[in-house]
C-alpha cells in the first residue's frame, strides 16, 4: 500500500524535526512538500553547533556568489552574497562574517540569511585620530599608543592591515544576550572591544600584546600572548578589568610561530603552530608552510601550567581566521577525530615577497602527518587567492 507522506500529522512531523541535529537535514525535510514546508518554521529550533564550511573567494570581482565548501559532502555550495563583494573577511564568529571594505564601515553578515549589522566604524578606534577621504593615499591618521608618534594609512592598507580578527560573545540577533565584539589590532598588537548599542571602540589597555588569539570562554574573553601567558578580560562593566596569568610553559611553546586558544569540553586548550619557509618550485616564490602543531591543556589545580596533550581522541579542532572551534568527529560523517583542520591566518602583513595563502590542511595528531584539504586537490591554483575562512552555518 502506497503511503502519502504529505498526510503525516503535524505534531508528529514537528516531533521528528526537533530530533534533527544537522541544519541541511532540516532544509531537506522542509523541501519534501508544500504541507511540510507550511508546518515547519523557516528556522529550526535551536540546533547544536554545526560543522564549519569553508568560505572561498569569488571567482572574479563581478561575481556575486561565494563558494562554501562542505567537507562532509566534498562539494561546494554557492550562495548569492553580493554584500561580501570586494570586502575583506577579518573573522567569523557565531556563524557571522566580519567584513571590511575601502571605507570605515565594519559589517557583520550572516551568509545564510543575509542579515547584517554594522559594528562601530574604523574611525571610532581611539588610535585613529582622523579620516579624510580627500587626502588620497593618506586618508587615515593614526597614533602609536606607546609613544604617541603618528603615521598615515591609505584605504587599502587599513582594510588589509588594521584588524587581524574579530570575536563575538554571542550572535547579534540574540534576544537574551547583548553581544560584545573584541578586535585584535594587527599592527599595534592591542585589543579593543565594543558593545551592542555603543557607537565606538574602547581599548583594553592592560591586555596590550596579548594578541595571538582571543576566545570567549566562561563569560569572559581570554587572550594569549606570544609566550603563552593569558589576559582574562572582563568587559561586562563600565571599564575593562584584566587579570593576568602566566602558566608554566613547556619549552616547545617558545618556538611556536602562531598560538590559538580553544575551548574543549569545558577545558581551555593552547594550540601552537609551527611554520617553515620553503621555496616551492611550482609557485615560484618563497612561502610559509605549516609543519606541525602541539596541544596543551590549562591546569590550574596548583600552580597554573600548560600540560601537553598527546591525543585529542574523537575531537577535531578548526583553526584560522575564525573563532577557534572544537567538535566531535563521531557526530559528523566524513570527518576524522584526533585532528586539526587549519587554514592560513599567519597575517596578510607577511614579509614582502613571502606568501602563505595556500597553507591549509588537516594535521593528524597520531602520526603528525599533514594532508591537503579536499578543495586543495581539485587542480585549481588557490595560492594567489585570499585564504579560505571557516564559517559555522547558523540560521539565527
Amino acid at each position: 500500500m502506497e503511503v502519502d507522506w504529505s498526510d503525516l500529522q503535524s505534531d508528529l512531523l514537528e516531533s521528528i524535526a526537533r530530533k534533527l541535529t544537522i541544519y541541511a537535514d532540516y532544509i531537506r525535510i522542509r523541501a519534501v512538500c508544500k504541507k511540510w514546508r507550511s508546518v515547519l518554521l523557516p528556522k529550526p529550533h535551536q540546533l547544536p553547533c554545526q560543522l564549519p564550511w569553508l568560505m572561498l573567494r569569488s571567482g572574479s570581482r563581478s561575481e556575486t556568489r561565494r563558494g562554501f565548501f562542505n567537507i562532509t559532502e566534498n562539494k561546494v555550495h554557492r550562495l548569492k552574497l553580493p554584500e561580501a563583494q570586494r570586502r575583506r573577511c577579518c573573522g567569523s564568529s557565531q556563524g557571522w562574517l566580519v567584513l571590511i571594505e575601502h571605507s570605515p564601515i565594519i559589517l557583520l553578515l550572516n551568509p545564510l540569511t543575509r542579515t547584517q549589522f554594522q559594528l562601530p566604524p574604523l574611525t571610532t578606534f581611539p588610535n585613529v585620530l582622523d579620516f579624510n577621504i580627500h587626502k588620497v593615499g593618506k586618508e587615515y591618521l593614526l597614533q602609536v599608543s606607546s609613544d604617541g608618534s603618528q603615521y598615515t594609512r591609505n584605504l587599502n592598507e587599513m582594510r588589509i592591515l588594521f584588524i587581524k580578527k574579530v570575536i563575538l560573545s554571542s550572535r547579534p540577533t540574540s534576544v537574551t544576550d547583548n553581544y560584545i565584539a573584541v578586535a585584535i589590532l594587527n599592527e599595534t598588537w592591542e585589543l579593543a572591544f565594543c558593545k551592542k548599542g555603543i557607537e565606538s571602540w574602547t581599548m583594553i589597555d592592560d591586555a596590550r600584546s596579548y594578541c595571538e588569539d582571543v576566545i570567549y570562554y566562561k563569560s569572559l574573553f581570554y587572550a594569549v600572548n606570544k609566550k603563552g601567558s593569558l589576559a582574562i578580560c572582563d568587559v561586562n562593566g563600565i571599564a575593562p578589568l584584566v587579570t593576568l596569568m602566566s602558566p608554566v610553559l613547556p619549552f616547545s611553546v617558545s618556538n611556536a610561530d602562531v598560538l590559538y586558544l580553544v575551548a574543549s569540553s569545558g577545558e581551555l586548550l593552547l594550540v601552537t603552530r609551527y611554520l617553515d619557509l620553503v621555496n616551492d618550485p611550482l609557485l615560484e616564490f618563497a612561502s610559509y608552510k605549516t609543519v606541525g602543531f602541539n596541544v596543551f591543556e590549562l591546569d590550574v589545580s596548583s600552580i597554573p601550567k600548560w600540560v601537553e596533550v598527546k591525543s585529542l581522541g574523537d575531537q577535531m579542532l578548526f583553526l584560522g581566521t575564525n573563532s577557534s572551534l572544537c567538535l566531535l568527529a563521531s557526530e559528523f560523517s566524513g570527518c576524522q577525530g584526533n585532528s586539526i583542520y587549519f587554514t592560513n591566518d599567519y597575517s596578510e602583513a607577511n614579509d614582502e615577497g613571502i606568501h602563505g595563502n595556500h597553507d591549509s590542511g588537516v594535521f593528524n595528531m597520531g602520526d603528525r602527518s599533514i594532508e591537503a584539504l579536499p578543495y586543495c586537490t581539485t587542480g585549481y591554483d588557490w595560492s594567489f587567492l585570499p585564504p579560505p575562512v571557516w564559517l559555522t552555518p547558523n540560521p539565527w
